[in-house]
């Protein structure tokens, strides 16, 4: 009978620590599928995070570094300790790492060590030209040394395995995020943001306040439509670093009684049911969970062509058009405001676009496990 897996897990997603969070509870099913998970996750040591053990055959182990500067050399050197402590052979046992950046490059350092075949997964678009900057950079090379080394890569779209399958001869597999499909339609709202707010058409953005998410066109979008719709808002879901800055520009648009920052919030699902539109302005996705979480609570979505928005027809699912272009924006939200048919046309054909793209719990983890035990043969 084959051996179940050993798998080294390299994270940078802390709420592994948290118990009964979605990641803590996904993590216990991956353990599942195998012998043993261990999962060593980047973080700070002014965090104050222990080791953890997650389930029975799952242990989460924070790097403690003094300085993000030396994630990638803490968690290498974590990681070979935890293969050679819990005695990882050939052919049984393999690295995954959560991205091809600081995580892939100390799974690559341990690889090397212990010649342990690595799959890489990649969440994002590292070539898109708007993902820059100094730290991007610097991944952006690291990213080209790992996948050239890796043994299997794990992608969520097509346009991602289309773009990287020239930097690896490794598989590339596309294997989308999983989303609880039936979860979400059987959600019923707990509020009316018609009820909280005066606006008679009301935009939603979901999203980490953060300069990849280019909100700034969101409220841009809401001042050229506000000229012609005075009674309509923006509510934007989220936090980050961008946060004050935005709202300084909704005070100098003169946008401020029409614009709601709500910060995180546990309930999205009264947000997507009873918003009038969805809008994303990301200048770059891996995927982008929050719009298809509003395409299946059946709300109209306009969106840039960024992460599985690229796999969707223009005009049909969705009106998909340039970051570049706040007209064309504006355009299609008053478009909206004046045709419900095609708010509807939308609504309807995303939701059943979305249904021939996503995949059951089960079929996923299954597509999982085959991936880890093709990649742990490649010795």
């Amino acid at each position: 009978m084959e051996k179940a897996l050993k798998i080294l897990s390299i994270s940078s997603d802390r709420k592994i620590f948290e118990a009964g969070s979605a990641v803590s509870e996904r993590m216990k099913e991956y353990g599942a599928l195998v012998g043993e998970l261990h999962i060593v996750v980047l973080s700070k040591k002014s965090l104050g995070l222990k080791d953890k053990q997650v389930a029975d055959n799952v242990w989460a182990y924070p790097t403690n570094s003094s300085t993000r500067w030396l994630y990638v050399r803490d968690a290498s050197s974590l990681g070979k300790r935890i293969v050679l402590d819990r005695k990882f052979v050939r052919g049984e046992s393999l690295i995954t790492t959560q991205d091809p950046f600081e995580c892939g490059l100390a799974g690559l350092k341990v690889k090397k060590k212990w010649r342990l075949p690595l799959e890489v997964q990649l969440h994002t678009d590292p070539f898109s030209p708007y993902f820059n900057g100094a730290l991007n950079t610097i991944r952006k090379f690291i990213s080209r040394k790992v996948l050239k080394h890796a043994d299997g890569v794990r992608v969520v779209t097509q346009s991602l395995k289309s773009k990287i399958s020239v930097l690896t001869q490794a598989e590339v597999n596309v294997l989308p995020i999983y989303i609880d499909k039936q979860k979400i339609q059987d959600t019923q709202a707990t509020f009316d943001l018609h009820a909280r707010y005066p606006w008679r058409f009301i935009m939603l953005a979901v999203a980490r306040l953060e300069p990849e998410k280019n909100l700034s066109l969101a409220i841009n979008t809401l001042a050229l439509v506000k000229k012609r719709f005075p009674d309509t808002g923006l509510v934007i879901v989220g936090s980050g670093s961008e946060e004050k800055r935005l709202k300084l520009k909704a005070i100098g648009l003169k946008l401020e009684a029409n614009v709601a920052f709500v910060g995180w919030q546990n309930d999205v699902a009264s947000f997507y049911k009873t918003a009038n539109v969805f809008i994303q302005t990301s200048v770059f996705e891996g995927y982008g969970i929050a719009l298809i979480e509003a395409g299946l609570y059946g709300l109209p979505v306009i969106t840039t062509p960024v992460g599985i928005a690229s796999e969707l027809e223009h005009g049909k699912d969705a009106y998909i058009l340039s970051p570049k272009d706040v007209e064309m924006f504006a355009g299609a939200v008053i478009d909206l405001i004046e045709n419900n048919y095609k708010r509807e046309s939308l609504r309807v054909n995303m939701k059943n676009t979305l249904a021939t793209k996503l995949i059951s719990k089960d079929d996923y983890m299954a597509q999982i496990k085959a991936g880890w035990e093709r990649v742990s043969k490649k010795v």
